[in-house]
């Protein structure tokens, strides 16, 4: 990845958004939990589904105020169908992610009553509430590209664009060892956000028209990303509680 600096060509912005996030979740060294999660153990998956629970209701909360910010309408668009697909789903045809989430849990013992009664952890809590802020409070753009550059943690193609490892080992898919709920989950939210993400910046880049806005994107994403990095902290942390 590139120096990160301010850009003075709206041209750049989805080449520089990638660079930021690979450059802090993926260089060297890569995030710990990304480590951990190439094969990943009881301990990880329990703090991912405990923590991430959690990132899912305040994923669904930023996605609406980024439509109540904009009169796009393919934005909004776009918006409704992402809290679709993460949280209401299709049925048994096409399970949201979160309730995918909520049966890789069920698959190491934990219940339902289990994730949504434990509270997030402070530095999850302190992530949730700047997404939550940049998200309301900001302009849609800066909302749009600092929760969807969140979605290219999980991109398959991450390592094209410069990352050391991929999310986790794709290998894992076709392993035993793992639940079809661990797999299942992995694999939806993979092809997902590989979608997800690349329509995002494709959608704040054409809109960014100014260089006062395209300042102000690449503030709020630097900020989305030290909370991310904050987060996958705090569900190792959450990892370390497993059998407590």
């Amino acid at each position: 990845p590139g120096q990160l600096t301010l850009l003075y060509k709206t041209d750049d912005l989805r080449r520089w958004v990638i660079n930021a996030l690979v450059s802090r979740i993926y260089g060297d060294p890569v995030h710990p939990f990304i480590e951990r999660l190439q094969h990943p153990d009881k301990k990880t998956i329990y703090g991912y589904v405990m923590e991430h629970h959690h990132f899912l209701v305040q994923w669904v909360r930023s996605c609406a105020s980024i439509i109540s910010n904009t009169y796009v309408e393919e934005v909004q668009t776009y918006e409704i169908e992402n809290i679709s697909s993460e949280y209401l789903g299709n049925g048994e045809e096409a399970p949201s992610h979160h309730e995918l989430l909520l049966r890789m849990g069920e698959s190491i013992g934990l219940t339902r009553k289990e994730i949504y009664e434990n509270d997030p952890l402070p530095a999850t809590k302190k992530a949730l509430d700047a997404w939550d802020r940049i998200a309301k409070e900001g302009h849609w753009l800066e909302g749009m590209a600092a929760m969807h550059t969140l979605e290219l943690t999980a991109n398959p193609d991450i390592k094209k664009m410069g990352a050391n490892i991929a999310y986790f080992d794709s290998t894992i898919l076709e392993d035993d060892n793992y639940s079809k709920e661990v797999k299942q989950f992995l694999g939806e939210g993979y092809k997902a956000d590989s979608e997800h993400s690349m329509r995002a910046l494709d959608l704040v880049d054409r809109y960014t028209d100014s260089l006062a806005i395209m300042h102000d994107v690449q503030s709020s994403v630097l900020k989305s990303i030290d909370s991310l990095d904050n987060y996958l902290l705090a569900r190792l942390e959450r990892g370390e509680k497993y059998g407590d």
